[in-house]
């Protein structure tokens, strides 16, 4: 009891990790460029990994060498898309509806999956869909329907749920392909082709916004060090305790964690159309997961 207890704290830990990230990702906003952040984390990343899982990749180059495509598109979508959209998100959103649409991805991934692999959706994705589309439309428009018909719905909302689409394909992506290769060899591949990805966007970048100083580095060391290394760390520990679908219900705790250090570390107000959309949006999630039974198994069933 005392050792599952423990294994609770791993992905707890890493969603705490991750909020904080989020907050990274808005304090870094007109002070580092998204594409000059995305470069400098995947570095430490890599610098970071390198020591204890460089040789092993390379005694195993001939099993890797096959997937090194999957990688690079994993890598791509995961460490690449999915971070500069969120870090151009946080300059037109608060943190608070950030934590919300990235909550999403266990949803998301389920919709996906139905789609692209041809699984049947699930009571959870029927019933929580709903529940989630209309917590969210509440969300963007800020608790007044009218203003989002007139204003629309702004570019950093629609580019996190951009990026939470992005972070779900990359899990459906992962799932389809099974790559034969070890966890931190894995990531450590994807974070070297990223790299290589990110580093052309990185020079394109003015050198104003990818300095390196007091303000930038701790940054850069957040997301490239707890965010990119010891956050997987926890979190695949955690899956391979608690396995996959007791990990994701934690994804929920994201938006609250999130909200209330933004509200300490940014100043950020939390309205009641946050926690009304916000609520709706995560309850949406929480249906997907609690009802996980393939709509054709139930029909069986009757």
């Amino acid at each position: 009891m005392f050792k599952q207890k423990v294994a609770l704290l791993y992905p707890f830990v890493a969603i705490v990790l991750w909020a904080g990230n989020v907050i990274v990702s808005r304090l870094s906003t007109h002070t580092i460029g998204p594409q000059a952040i995305t470069f400098y984390r995947l570095l430490v990343a890599v610098l970071l990994m390198s020591p204890f899982v460089a040789r092993g990749a390379w005694r195993n180059r001939r099993a890797i060498w096959p997937h090194l495509g999957p990688l690079a598109i994993l890598g791509f979508l995961a460490m690449c898309l999915f971070q500069s959209l969120s870090y151009l998100a946080a300059e037109t959103t608060t943190a608070t509806n950030m934590a919300v649409f990235t909550a999403l991805t266990p949803l998301l991934t389920v919709a996906l999956s139905a789609a692209l692999l041809g699984e049947p959706p699930t009571l959870g994705m029927i019933c929580g869909a709903p529940l989630s589309f209309a917590g969210l439309v509440y969300l963007v428009s800020g608790g007044d329907l009218s203003s989002l018909l007139q204003n629309g719905v702004h570019a950093g909302d629609a580019l996190m749920l951009l990026a939470a689409i992005v972070y779900a394909l990359y899990g459906v992506l992962l799932k389809r392909w099974n790559l034969l290769i070890t966890g931190w060899q894995s990531t450590y591949m994807q974070a070297l082709c990223a790299l290589a990805v990110m580093f052309p966007a990185f020079l394109a970048t003015p050198a104003p916004l990818r300095q390196v100083n007091a303000e930038t580095w701790p940054l850069i060391v957040y997301a490239g060090a707890l965010a990119s290394v010891v956050l997987p760390f926890l979190w695949i520990g955690g899956v391979a305790q608690l396995g996959p679908n007791r990990c994701a219900i934690f994804m929920n705790l994201l938006p609250v964690l999130t909200a209330a250090a933004a509200i300490v570390v940014l100043g950020e107000p939390v309205r009641p159309f946050h926690v009304i959309g916000g609520g709706l949006a995560l309850l949406g999630v929480a249906c997907a997961q609690a009802l996980p039974r393939p709509v054709k198994t139930a029909r069986d069933a009757r």
